[in-house]
């Protein structure tokens, strides 16, 4: 695109670029507001002066304010405290990053300056400075601090993320250890009881009551009960290993579980929060691509042994063609597709909510008829032993009920961890496995 120059022949050098920088006022954001606005449209301020600081981002904000639903001092607690104590925090780098980003991006308004040496007729060096001040430029500096405000929303809500996922695959792998724990005692006793009916057919066979092949039988479930037995000090093992592996000390010595209680209510989930701001940064480039394709105005200007300027220009934008208009009516379109995008997220965030909801209620209750079947099993168990001491029973009718009671258990076990992991990850979507104000 072509420019046009307007260069000022009355005003000597020096006093026409402090008039620029005096000119850069016009630019400078508006207190409180964080976003560039034309200072012709508020009180006067003093020329040159700085901008007051962005106001508090509501998503950072939310997100320093969330507290984690681990009960305090509980197994869980310290297990969540121990593996982010041992984060090597890849996402607070890119945060961190994004946020000098934005502080540079806070000062875009100033004007910017620069060395030009050049030779000057091949004998002489001249060097001056180059000073420019955009006076005019569509809102593309605004833009540029909007998104740099948003890229560092984005870069927070990808620590607390990163932190939430962390902790919920650290609890995934203690309910691993306790779940192997848990059905490693039940093998345990299940182990001692069955040897004893082993013992007790053993000696039936001896005396010629009972049938070497109900021994058999016998022997048989006393090698799955044992091969049960390892598998599950294995994985208890196993998941112990891995977690040590991403805690900052061993935790082998923790013990217990306890409830977490998610109010979906509360706190906004992560997906939410990221969909927004990731809408907010994608608006603010497609203002910045706008302002792009428009010519602005910019006032530069040269100080040195040779001095120059000011200039005005009128130009900057791309080259006008016939796709122009279309370009930009795509540019405008980003914030509808922006704001659809932010609502197929909440759309997706409710389904996530309501699954995790229905699957609670159901393994809560289907816990809850383990629970009870377990102790009709027991109580069973308990009438079959005694008339089996009355003579009234044989011990395969008894070994029958025990594998069943057995069964009951291990069935209850499944359901509660089951549970237990359930809202782990509710929590984890909702971001509430770790409080804000540490990560």
């Amino acid at each position: 695109m072509g420019q046009w120059v307007c260069k000022s022949g009355g005003m000597r050098p020096v006093a026409g670029l402090v008039a620029m920088v005096a000119l850069s006022g016009c630019l400078a954001p508006e207190a409180g507001d964080g976003n560039a606005v034309s200072r012709f449209l508020a009180k006067p301020a003093t020329a040159g002066a700085a901008p007051q600081q962005d106001a508090q981002s509501t998503v950072i904000s939310d997100l320093q304010a969330r507290q984690s639903v681990l009960p305090q001092g509980s197994a869980y607690a310290r297990v969540a405290q121990a593996v982010l104590a041992a984060n090597s925090r890849s996402a607070e780098a890119e945060l961190r990053a994004a946020r000098l980003r934005a502080e540079a991006a806070s000062k875009n308004w100033l004007p910017k300056i620069g060395p030009n040496i050049s030779l000057s007729s091949l004998s002489e060096v001249v060097a001056t400075i180059f000073v420019e001040q955009v006076l005019f430029d569509h809102g593309r500096l605004k833009a540029e601090r909007r998104f740099a405000k948003a890229d560092v929303e984005v870069a927070a809500v990808g620590l607390a993320e990163d932190s939430n996922a962390r902790v919920e695959t650290a609890l995934d792998l203690y309910l691993d250890v306790q779940e192997g724990r848990a059905r490693a005692t039940l093998q345990q006793a299940s182990l001692k009881d069955m040897r004893h009916f082993e013992w007790i057919m053993q000696e039936r066979v001896k005396g010629g009551v009972s049938d070497p092949s109900d021994l058999s039988v016998l022997r048989q479930k006393l090698g799955e009960i044992a091969s049960d037995l390892r598998s599950a000090e294995d994985q208890s093992r196993t998941a112990m290993a891995e977690l040590n592996a991403m805690s900052a000390a061993p935790l082998d010595a923790v013990q217990g579980g306890g409830t977490v209680a998610v109010a979906t209510t509360g706190a906004r989930p992560l997906s939410m929060l990221r969909a927004e701001a990731e809408r907010d940064r994608a608006v603010a480039q497609a203002q910045v691509d706008r302002a792009g394709l428009l010519p602005g105005l910019t006032a530069s200007g040269t100080t040195g042994t040779q001095s120059s300027g000011p200039n005005v220009t009128l130009g900057g934008g791309e080259l006008l063609g016939l796709g122009t208009g279309a370009n930009l009516k795509a540019i405008a379109m980003e914030r509808d597709a922006a704001d659809r995008r932010v609502a197929q997220a909440e759309e997706d965030s409710n389904r996530v909510l309501r699954r995790l909801e229905a699957r609670i209620e159901g393994l809560r209750r289907q816990s809850e008829e383990a629970a009870r079947l377990s102790q009709q099993a027991k109580t069973n168990l308990d009438l079959f032993q005694r008339q089996y001491d009355a003579g009234q029973r044989q011990v395969m009718d008894v070994v029958g009920v025990y594998e069943t009671y057995a069964q009951r258990r291990s069935l209850a076990i499944d359901h509660q961890y089951e549970l237990s992991r359930a809202r782990i990850e509710l929590a984890r979507h909702l971001g509430v496995l770790a409080d804000g104000g540490d990560v």
